[in-house]
C-alpha cells in the first residue's frame, strides 16, 4: 500500500496512467535539501534512486526549464522553484484560514505561533505570526529561534508539531513511518530511540498535545496541538514557541495550552 507524504493513503493509479518520467523528475527535484544544496548527476542518481544517465538528463532538462542553475558540473535550485510554494501559500485554503488566528494569538500573548503540516520525515511551516525577537537579560535584542521562517522544514521526530501530526496518522502509516525514517540527533535532548518516540507519539494522541524542550534547537521549547477539520481529521498542527529561561515547562503548558486548544476549536470549521 502506498502512502502520501502526510500519511494519507495514496489514491490508486493504473500502471498505464503513471508517467514514470515525471515521477523520476520529481524525485530528482526532491533530492535537493538543506543537507545537499548542490548535486551532480552521481549524487542525484543516488538520492533519487535512478541511473546516473537518467539523473543527468533530468538535471539538464530542469536547468533548461529554469528550475535549476548549474556551473556545468553541479546543479542547485533556482528562485523559479518558489513559484510552487508561492502559489500554494496564496491559493491553499489552510494557510489563509489560520493566519488571522495566528496574528490574534501573537497580539494577545506576545508569543510566536505557527501552523504546520506533515511532509514525509519533516514538518513544514505554512503560516507564521510575528514576535520572533526577544530582549536578553543584558538588554540586547536576540532572535528567539533560527530557521522558524515561513516554509521552513523541521525534522518531525524532534518537534512538538511533528509528534501531534504523527499521532494523527492511521496505525499502518505510523508504523511505516517509524520503520523507514532515521531519527537524527540534533541536540543532547533529541529523542532518537524509536520505542521512546513511539511512546511520546502515543502520549500526544492520548493528551491531544505535545511539548518538546530543546530537542530541535537549544534554547527553544514548543507546545503543539492538532488542528482538525469538521470531520475530525487531523489536517495540521498549531504551536507556540518560547525560550525555556522565560517559561518553566509546567507554567508554559498551563498558561498556553488552553489558548492553543481554544484556537484549534475555533478553526475546526475553517480548515
Amino acid at each position: 500500500m502506498a502512502w502520501l507524504q502526510d500519511g494519507r493513503e495514496a489514491p490508486p493509479i493504473a500502471a498505464t496512467d503513471l508517467i514514470a518520467g515525471m515521477a523520476k523528475g520529481m524525485a530528482v527535484l526532491e533530492s535537493f535539501d538543506t543537507e545537499r544544496q548542490k548535486l551532480n548527476a552521481t549524487l542525484a542518481a543516488q538520492r533519487a534512486g535512478i541511473t546516473r544517465a537518467a539523473a543527468r538528463r533530468h538535471l539538464l532538462t530542469l536547468a533548461h526549464l529554469g528550475y535549476l542553475e548549474s556551473d556545468g558540473s553541479y546543479f542547485w535550485l533556482s528562485s523559479k522553484i518558489l513559484r510552487f510554494s508561492g502559489t500554494y501559500l496564496a491559493s491553499a485554503r489552510f494557510p489563509r484560514a489560520v493566519q488571522p488566528t495566528l496574528n490574534r494569538l501573537a497580539a494577545q500573548t506576545q508569543e510566536s505561533f505557527s501552523a504546520v503540516v506533515l511532509d514525509g520525515d519533516e514538518v513544514v511551516i505554512v503560516a507564521r505570526s510575528g514576535n520572533d525577537w526577544r530582549s536578553s537579560a543584558t538588554g540586547k535584542v536576540q532572535v528567539l529561534a533560527y530557521g522558524l521562517h515561513l516554509g521552513a522544514r523541521l525534522p518531525a521526530h524532534a518537534t512538538s508539531t511533528g509528534r501531534v501530526l504523527l499521532a494523527g496518522l492511521a496505525k499502518p502509516a505510523l508504523q511505516q513511518w517509524l520503520t523507514t525514517h532515521t531519527l537524527r540527533r540534533l541536540t543532547a535532548h533529541t529523542v532518537t530511540d524509536t520505542k521512546a518516540l513511539k511512546g511520546l507519539i502515543d502520549a500526544a494522541r492520548k493528551n491531544d498535545f505535545s511539548l518538546a524542550v530543546q530537542e530541535h534547537e537549544l534554547g527553544v521549547q514548543a507546545l503543539a496541538v492538532p488542528l482538525r477539520n469538521a470531520q475530525g481529521v487531523v489536517v495540521g498542527a498549531l504551536n507556540v514557541v518560547a525560550a525555556p529561561h522565560r517559561w518553566e515547562a509546567e507554567d508554559f503548558v498551563r498558561t498556553l495550552l488552553p489558548v492553543l486548544q481554544d484556537a484549534a476549536q475555533e478553526l475546526r470549521a475553517l480548515v
